[in-house]
């Protein structure tokens, strides 16, 4: 899919995954059920997700107003770019001044400082090239980041209602648009270097017409031979082009000229011979560099790729297919009550669909841990179920987290529900406790979730749940 559609899946998406309270499980059904309406379920998945985000945003967007502006977020706009090349042009025709006055210093113009830098730029971008982690490519993917980040965040400035889901989506484009971002980033700047070489051309062509620049050269440790030398190598390429030779050392001598004496040559053939050099070390590299940064832009933002293999969108791939997805919940010493079941329903339920299968096992008592056996669901989702106010314990607890990571790696759920009764909820003790799970769950390869089963909003916990199984790799 391109950029735009990519970006309304993925603002879609931080509405699911941060509880907006302007979206149900019911608004969640019927944008699925809208999409598949509309492409059918034999559709692609772009073409889904596509349409579910489409349905999505237009029922969302009366419950947040932001969602009226927020295609300002668009990261690229044909102006910037303009504007680059304007600012480059002007900086280059403003500044240039090939001599302190009318008189140029034939061993110090200007024009080097900038052939130099630019020079410099490629042998960077070779080192990029070559080694995968030079740093232009590192600073221009982090400043990209910096940017697609402020540029989202902005528009959830002063928002209650829609603040999480907008950090989420600014945190997921961030990362998923750092290639494109980074191209289009290197067209700007190539594009400027190039405008800044052209300005600085122009300029001295514009002043040449009226003003009658001299030329000569001083130095106090070079003779003429050396300068004649030094000369010849850094502009032999527009040498070569234009015909015009540089001075032998002779010649060299006669433009040697005296402290506080300006010369009497003609600056006219050095002139051409420095817009040559810009030209064919600048403004030519810098445009054929834009061109490649240009052509990878356009084909990243019509090929924008999005993390499919992610439970969220994988959940609904299976739900525009019609299948189910297994849960496997492993209580351990004691089961769930009636209350805490359906809470478990209509969290996993929130996390992977209604499609989901959720299948509550029998208790595993201490010391059985081993013995548990599962009924053959290779692709079913591997859940522990633990009381918070137990101690945990790497023989008994951590023994069956062992044992259900025979297969994919397994969550361990961790229900805070009898430890914020008996403590409260702002207990002291609370950190320490989640610590130790934590660690626990970390040693036997598992991830931990807490949640509290008993809460009557279970979108935190639902969205806890689903950066875990996000986190997880994919059953065999």
């Amino acid at each position: 899919m391109n950029e735009a559609t990519a970006a309304q899946v993925l603002l879609l998406r931080a509405y699911e995954s941060t509880g907006f309270a302007g979206w149900t499980d019911a608004d969640r059904a019927w944008a699925s059920r809208a999409a598949l309406q509309t492409v059918g379920a034999d559709a692609t998945a772009d073409d889904f997700l596509a349409a579910r985000a489409q349905a999505g945003l237009q029922r969302l967007a009366p419950q947040d107003p932001l969602l009226l502006r927020w295609r300002a977020l668009h990261p690229w706009r044909g102006q910037a770019l303009a504007a680059v090349v304007v600012a480059g042009l002007l900086l280059g025709l403003l500044v240039d001044r090939i001599g302190s006055t009318q008189h140029i210093n034939l061993l110090a113009p200007p024009v080097w400082a900038v052939i130099a830098w630019n020079l410099a730029v490629y042998v960077w971008l070779l080192g990029q090239a070559a080694f995968g982690t030079a740093a232009p490519g590192v600073l221009r993917r982090r400043l990209a980041g910096a940017l697609q980040r402020w540029r989202a965040r902005r528009l959830a400035r002063g928002d209650a209602a829609g603040a999480a889901a907008w950090k989420g989506f600014a945190a997921d484009w961030a990362t998923l648009s750092l290639p494109l971002s980074a191209a289009r980033l290197a067209l700007a700047l190539h594009v400027g270097a190039a405008a800044l070489a052209l300005g600085l051309i122009g300029g001295m062509y514009l002043r040449g017409l009226v003003l009658d620049y001299r030329v000569g050269w001083a130095s106090t440790f070079l003779g003429a031979g050396t300068v004649s030398a030094v000369l010849s190598a850094l502009l032999a390429p527009a040498s070569a082009l234009s015909g015009i030779a540089v001075p032998d050392a002779a010649a060299m001598q006669a433009l040697r000229v005296a402290p506080g004496v300006a010369g009497e040559a003609s600056a006219a053939p050095w002139i051409h011979l420095y817009a040559l050099q810009l030209l064919l070390l600048v403004l030519l590299p810098r445009l054929a560099l834009a061109l490649l940064a240009g052509l990878r832009a356009r084909r990243l933002g019509a090929d924008f790729a999005l993390p499919l293999h992610e439970p969220y969108f994988q959940r609904l791939r299976t739900l525009q297919r019609g299948e189910q997805r297994s849960v496997l919940v492993w209580p351990h010493a004691q089961p769930p009550d009636a209350a805490a079941q359906a809470a478990l329903g209509r969290l996993f339920a929130r996390v992977f669909g209604d499609g989901v299968l959720l299948r509550c096992m029998p208790p595993v008592a201490y010391g059985e841990e081993d013995e548990v056996v599962s009924p053959g669901l290779g692709d079913a989702l591997q859940v522990a179920l633990f009381d918070l106010a137990a101690t945990p314990e790497p023989d008994n607890q951590g023994r069956l987290l062992q044992a259900l990571a025979a297969g994919a790696p397994p969550l361990a759920l961790i229900d805070e529900a009898a430890f914020t009764a008996r403590f409260g909820a702002p207990s002291a003790r609370l950190p320490a406790r989640r610590q130790a799970w934590a660690a626990l769950a970390e040693s036997a390869g598992a991830t931990a979730v807490f949640v509290n089963l008993l809460d009557a909003d279970p979108s935190a916990a639902a969205a806890a749940l689903q950066a875990a199984s996000m986190a997880l790799p994919d059953a065999p």
